[in-house]
């Protein structure tokens, strides 16, 4: 491999980066929904609609995003993507009170943009590098989507507070009305920043030459080049992908579940600095999207998951138990654990995809396999409120959880001997 190519790899890798890190405006929501007044007449229910529906668009849209992608280039995918986020945010920002607005406006045409621009990230980045760095490409390209509320929710809250100023919205008794009437400035500015953002960094997103082949790096204990080119059909065929998706879903499902629990003790035991718990989470959901990749490529993608599934299972456990309180440094420990865990099944799934189903269709098989992440956080947050609403605690789903990442940390073998046949 030329040093110009290993250039641009790096570049298609970083362009990436920045994208995830602009289209981690999801990570917004929960600062804008604070900022909601109360005379818009909004229950809490409606307040969690288009963030929702946000992240089960964004899910189910990755599959035609992956396709076209395949299809016609990841640099016009994305700009797409970068295009309709931005629309999506200002036709939010335009919508008033309106709640169909911002479903509409977030949560459908923001959530398509999202996974389009997501789905875009990725596949090229790792096509530039052999297949012993796919673990850390994927993981640095996906790092940026985990650490976006870092300084997302900051800013979010300042531009709440700048907007309701510039409006002269300001309650000069108590300043309450400050936050609360600057949610459609904020909507409007961040979709005309991401907007620009996205489409610029998208022109960086090429994939190599035609004939183009990563020079193979010497073989490790990590993962070798794909013997098999599959399409979707394919794929969908064979007991491999349904294991993955399994695996996927538990995974996801885990972290999703219990970041709000874990984000919640961070409040309950840091107060004002409760911003620290979320920033914490949001490095650690970063940190080990890149250091579960950068292990997998030694140790193999399936061990990687195994170690994970029961750390997890772990961490919720301590976290069960920490709920009847504990030390702030505890509690921050187990947020960054959590976010860890949860952070590294979105760098080993892509990989792991590439690994087992080939680049050829690579777009459209990783969306169709990313749709377990959809389902996984639309259902099992939605089961712990019902168990919550019905037993008044949330224990049974702590039980739950962790006979699930069990029995996908057991997958993981199944996984490893189906793929072992498949080699031979």
């Amino acid at each position: 491999m030329s040093e110009s190519v290993k250039n641009k790899g790096w570049a298609v890798t970083f362009a990436g980066l920045g994208i995830n890190l602009a289209l981690g405006i999801l990570y917004a929501w929960s600062v804008i929904k604070g900022g909601i007044p109360e005379s818009w007449g909004w229950n809490n229910a409606d307040k969690a609609l288009p963030y929702a529906v946000a992240c089960i668009v964004f899910a189910f849209a990755m599959v035609p995003a992956g396709k076209l992608q395949d299809v016609i280039g990841p640099r016009w995918v994305a700009t797409i993507g970068g295009i309709l986020t931005g629309a999506g945010c200002i036709i939010a920002g335009f919508s008033g009170s309106s709640l169909a607005g911002f479903v509409i406006g977030f949560g459908i045409f923001a959530g398509i943009g999202i996974g389009f621009g997501y789905a875009s990230a990725t596949p090229p980045a790792v096509k530039w590098f052999p297949p012993q760095k796919t673990g850390m490409i994927a993981g640095l390209v996906v790092a940026g989507f985990g650490l976006a509320s870092v300084y997302i929710a900051p800013l979010g809250t300042w531009m709440l507070s700048f907007f309701a100023k510039a409006t002269g919205a300001i309650d000069t008794a108590t300043g309450k009305e400050i936050i609360e009437k600057g949610v459609s400035g904020t909507m409007i500015t961040f979709g005309i920043g991401f907007l620009i953002i996205v489409t610029v960094l998208s022109q960086l997103l090429k994939n190599p030459p035609a004939g183009f082949s990563a020079a193979p790096a010497a073989k490790t204990g990590g993962n070798s080049k794909p013997h098999v080119e599959m399409t979707w059909k394919q794929m969908m065929s064979g007991t491999q992908f349904y294991i993955l998706w399994l695996m996927y879903f538990i995974g996801a499902s885990a972290g999703l579940t219990f970041i709000s629990v874990a984000q919640d003790l961070g409040k309950r035991s840091l107060g004002e600095l409760a911003f620290i718990a979320v920033a914490i989470l949001a490095v650690g959901n970063a940190g080990g999207r890149i250091i579960a990749g950068m292990i997998s490529d030694k140790i193999g993608r399936q061990w990687t998951l195994f170690i994970c599934f029961l750390f997890q299972a772990a961490v919720i456990a301590c976290l069960y138990y920490m709920q009847a309180g504990g030390g702030w440094m505890l509690i921050m420990l187990i947020v960054l654990f959590i976010g860890a865990n949860y952070g590294a099944n979105l760098a080993i799934f892509p990989a792991v995809t590439k690994d087992y189903f080939g680049l050829k269709s690579y777009g459209l098989n990783y969306g169709i396999v990313f749709t377990a992440w959809g389902v996984g956080g639309l259902d099992m947050p939605r089961v712990n409120g019902m168990i919550l609403d019905k037993a008044g605690s949330n224990g049974l789903t702590f039980v739950i959880i962790i006979c699930m990442l069990v029995v996908g940390a057991a997958l993981t073998f199944a996984s490893r001997a189906i793929a072992a046949e498949n080699k031979a």
